[in-house]
């Protein structure tokens, strides 16, 4: 299970600010599972550990899971210096919640927010090749060779991108669609994909993750997740499943490198 500090754990409790439960914890009024803890740093598991302050028990928090379909503009961290709006501010929780993953600020589609660290890990870490679908219109036509490049994958500076599903939905001289799914999160990699094979993206929508799909939640809205939804997003495949997913190294004579693609923007 995913564990947290301590003084963050109370301080998310509503119990005081995280920098006065340090001092209630180096006081020595902090008990987990029953033993005084009196000193930092200290991790616990808010689902599973007994944590009490002054004698009073601190409930575990309530996991919560929404699905939004994120307007174009909108960006997905929590706070933006430039005072961009941000996706976190769409939904109505009393909860503290975050985005998994990024989509950049010109994607619109599909984005979980949650409060469960341990999902998060989950459905970002590389080694969970996770199956996201996005549907581009791009400058100009796909054509045949273009699409089996894309399936067979493309070389960007991180290495050779891994194995992705591709299907046409229009093709025109001036304009086309493509519904495109990958497994991995590299940084922009469906507009870099696109691009490599001479069709830029004019705008990218994220419909599905693993079996989440967007459906017709409207833009700007939410909902949250029901429990079938959150379990099929908790049982992505093992590594070992997975393994053909995975970025390769580039060619000698490349100065790129690897990157693990985790918490990265693969729109």
């Amino acid at each position: 299970m995913a564990r947290e500090r301590l003084q963050k754990v109370i301080a998310s409790a509503g119990v005081a600010s995280r920098r006065e439960c340090e001092e209630l914890i180096l006081t020595g009024v902090v008990r987990v599972n029953g033993r005084v803890v009196d000193s930092l740093p200290a991790f616990v598991d808010p689902q599973t550990d007994a944590i009490s302050v002054d004698g009073k028990r601190l409930k575990p928090p309530q996991r919560v899971y929404f699905a939004l379909n994120k307007p174009k503009g909108v960006i997905c961290t929590n706070r933006d210096p430039e005072g961009r709006k941000v996706a976190v501010d769409l939904v109505r929780c009393p909860q503290r919640i975050f985005c998994i993953g990024r989509l950049d600020a010109d994607t619109t589609g599909l984005i979980v927010l949650t409060n469960d660290a341990e999902l998060a890990n989950h459905l970002t870490h590389p080694r969970y090749k996770v199956p996201k679908t996005y549907i581009a219109t791009v400058k100009g036509r796909l054509d045949a060779e273009a699409v089996q490049r894309l399936k067979r994958g493309i070389w960007l500076a991180e290495g050779k991108t891994g194995k992705a599903t591709v299907k046409v939905l229009k093709a025109g001289n001036q304009e086309s669609s493509v519904e495109i799914t990958i497994s991995q999160g590299l940084n922009r990699q469906v507009r870099r994909m696109l691009a490599n094979v001479g069709v830029p993206v004019k705008s990218l929508k994220r419909t599905s993750i693993g079996k989440l799909k967007l459906q017709d939640l409207a833009v700007g809205r939410y909902r949250p997740l029901t429990k079938a939804e959150v379990a099929a997003l908790q049982a992505a495949p093992t590594a070992t499943q997975t393994q053909s997913g995975r970025a390769r190294t580039k060619p000698p004579g490349s100065n790129g490198r690897r990157r693990d693609g985790r918490k990265t923007d693969a729109s």
